[in-house]
């Protein structure tokens, strides 16, 4: 089996994370997929962006949710990186699936309601990838539980994983009851005894922010379905000495 590489947030540490720039530098990386993170504006617009407050990675203030799409695409998403990306707009749901939609890419939608549980998130992130006919190549996943949930009562044929650094206990028990396909953990959560019991359960395994050398080597020997990196032209690289 052969890992596969996702862009986490892009290719992000080459460009402004969850901008286009971002994305088009991890498709010409030869990337296997993409990860992204859904907010969703105050008018109920999916966009991009992985806080819930917009001061980190553009030049605005306050939360997503306080702003209407019309607002919230005027603010600049790339001087905060490198005044070579200034200008460079928040990215909207829809735009990304346009730009995708003709590319053999897999895509990990990352739905952030662990917050802010926006209302009717799900419905919304799903109608857009029936639409754009990527849901058969797309996870959607989250750190709440009862969003993984709702996704499956909208289509239980949705893949879905549940994101955790956390230690939990009886962790695999927890992800069958929560009827999730896969598992999205932090590095250093880990282990052989993880991945083979994932491997036992038919759950996908994929780890997150795999960016060094020898944390990418333990992903690929341990076989995980995924690395989420932000370094993805070095991890395809390190996948060819190690895989």
């Amino acid at each position: 089996m052969v890992t596969l590489i996702y862009a986490h947030r892009g290719a992000s540490k080459l460009a402004p994370e969850n901008t286009m720039p971002a994305f088009d530098l991890a498709y010409q990386a030869g990337a296997d997929g993409i990860e992204t993170d859904v907010q969703l504006t105050k008018d109920s617009v999916p966009v991009l962006i992985h806080d819930e407050n917009v001061r980190r990675t553009t030049n605005g203030t306050g939360f997503v949710q306080d702003y209407t799409y019309e607002e919230i695409k005027k603010l600049d998403a790339g001087s905060w990186f490198s005044s070579k990306f200034s200008d460079t707009p928040i990215v909207t749901l829809e735009e990304f699936l346009g730009w995708v939609q003709d590319k053999s890419m897999v895509l990990n939608i990352e739905l952030k309601n662990n917050v802010i549980d926006y209302k009717n998130m799900e419905r919304i992130v799903y109608d857009l990838l029936q639409a754009h006919q990527v849901l058969e190549q797309t996870v959607g996943s989250s750190f709440n539980p009862d969003s993984m949930k709702r996704m499956k009562e909208i289509d239980p044929k949705v893949t879905t994983a549940f994101l955790t650094s956390q230690k939990l206990p009886d962790l695999l028990g927890y992800l069958r009851r929560l009827q999730v396909d896969g598992l999205h953990a932090k590095y250093r959560l880990l282990n052989k005894k993880l991945a083979e019991n994932c491997m036992q359960q038919n759950l996908a395994l994929r780890s997150y922010t795999v960016n060094r050398p020898a944390q990418m080597k333990k992903c690929f020997k341990l076989k995980c379905e995924g690395i989420f990196t932000d370094v993805p032209h070095l991890a395809k690289e390190y996948r060819e000495l190690y895989q």
